[in-house]
This record gives structure tokens, sequence and C-alpha cells, in this order.
């Protein structure tokens, strides 16, 4: 575990006043916001709430828990990998907070995993990135659309009794740094588009826009897998079917927006927030017509 800043550390406080992305106080401002909120629980002490065999049966059935793990697994080694390269002491140790908290989250999965039986594939080798920014950005602009779909998913599962109430509080802690990490992303994004050189921008924004073009396609490829059986890293591609039997995609999106505002609601204004993944929601959410409201034939 890195030596972890807290509210008591002797590093520059949360700057005052009005905040310009890209400036020396937005660094402050998303860097202390991530490291200030840090929530100390250890996996090891979670105490996972026993289940009946229908809520269990439940749980093993979702197809995700193979790829979760091994998800976060890749998650831990990319952020710890360009974590390393960081020159600016406050920045890197903010980001070796993040890999932190990836790994802890696989240790969750494979607590969780273990406490209810369930089966699991041999992990493969996880490889260090050739290039640590690459790697980066993917993890976090995935972790932008996966997060923002999983808000909503987590919710519904909440509301339709999917998962006992035990364990969504217990499960929680994880749900709430992921909205920590994209918000840490989104800013970290914008303030480094701003202190590169002059000529380094193009080719970084061609490499964001190359990432999002490879996040569709592997989620293009995703569900076509799912549709062959095979197991999902991504939760939102399979978990609206179970989690929530009479939901709508239009209602999904509604829960989803209203979960990433209040999600994000706790954390200073000034910061950053996602954008790409909710304007899409809302203008899906705009064009769909709810079945529920159509009239009946």
């Amino acid at each position: 575990m890195p030596a972890l800043a807290g509210a008591s550390d002797t590093a520059p406080s949360v700057p005052q006043g009005p905040i310009r992305p890209g400036t020396e106080a937005h660094k402050q401002l998303f860097c202390r916001t991530l490291l200030d909120t840090f929530n100390p629980y250890k996996p090891a002490v979670i105490d996972w709430p026993a289940l009946d065999t229908e809520a269990r049966d439940r749980l093993v059935s979702l197809p995700i828990w193979d790829i979760a793990v091994q998800t976060e697994g890749r998650a831990r080694l990319h952020v710890a990998t360009y974590a390393a390269g960081c020159a600016d002491p406050l920045l890197r140790k903010a980001v070796e907070l993040n890999a932190f908290e990836e790994g802890r989250h696989k240790h969750v999965l494979s607590n969780l995993v273990t406490a209810y039986g369930i089966k699991l594939a041999p992990e493969p080798e996880y490889l260090v990135p050739r290039d640590p920014e690459w790697s980066f950005m993917v993890t976090g602009y995935s972790e932008c659309i996966d997060s923002f779909f999983a808000f909503g998913l987590f919710e519904s599962a909440k509301r339709s009794g999917f998962f006992p109430l035990e364990l969504v509080d217990t499960f929680e802690p994880v749900i709430q740094e992921e909205a920590r990490h994209i918000l840490f992303f989104v800013n970290w994004a914008a303030w480094h588009r701003r202190n590169m050189p002059l000529w380094r921008r193009p080719w970084f924004e061609l490499k964001v826009a190359a990432v999002w073009l490879f996040l569709i396609w592997e989620r293009i490829g995703i569900a076509r897998d799912v549709g062959n059986g095979v197991q999902d890293n991504n939760f939102t591609m399979t978990g609206a079917k179970q989690v929530g039997a009479d939901i709508d995609v239009r209602e999904l999106i509604g829960i989803c927006l209203a979960e990433n505002t209040r999600r994000m609601s706790r954390y200073d204004l000034r910061l950053l927030r996602p954008r790409m993944v909710p304007r899409l929601a809302r203008l899906a959410h705009r064009l769909l017509r709810s079945p529920k409201a159509a009239p009946a034939a």
C-alpha cells in the first residue's frame, strides 16, 4: 500500500476561490480531493452477509465474475505503471492511490466469490503496458463508460431487491470509489492536456479519439461474445436484464443519469465532471420512447 496523504497531511490544502482547468490550483484540487476522500476499509475484514439459496443463485448466475476480477487486475497494473512515470510528487501520490484502490477492488471481488462459492477461471498473466499513458487513458475512459451504467444498475438492483440490502450496503464503498476515480481521471485529462507542449496536443487528441474507437470496438466484441455465451466484463451489457425485470432502456438511462448526478454531487463543484457519456445518455433518453408509455396496439 502506498504512503497515503489524508486530510491531516502536510501537503498544500485545497485552494480557495475560482479555479481554471490546467492550473497548479486545479492540480492541487483534483489530487487532494482523491487523497482526502480515501476510505480505509479493508477487504479482508468485510463481513459478507449470509444469503438465502435464491439470492445466492441470482448472484452466482451473473455472467461477470471471471472477467470482472481480471479487469481490476489489469487496471491496477496499468494505473501503477503510469504512476511510476509521474514526475510531479503530488500527482504521483494520487495516481498511486488510484492504483491501490483498483487492486483493492480486485481483492473485494475475489473475497466475494470465495464467500459465496463462485468458481473462477484461472487468471491470465498481467503484462506491463508498453505505453503507460495509453493504458492509463484506456482504463480511465473505460471506467467513465462502465461506471456511469454501473451506478444505474446498482440502484436498479437495490430497488428490485435483486441484491439483499445487506449486500448492497457492503458493496457501496466500491461503487462510490469508481465515482472518485472517473472524477479524478477527467480532471487529470484536462490538466494534462493544458500542460503539455503545443506540438504534442494534436497527437494527444488523436490518441483520445483512438482510445474511444478502441473502446467502442471492444464493446461491440463484448456484445458478440455475450451472444455466444462468453462471460462479460461489462455488467451493463447483461446486467439490466437480470437486476430489473420490468425496466426498459429509457428508464434505466434515466436512473443512470440521476445516480451519476447524485454520486458526483458529493465533490467540489469546481472540479470538472465526466461529460461525454452523460451527454450521449441524455440524448438517448430524449429520443427513446418508453414502451410503457406507448399506446396499446
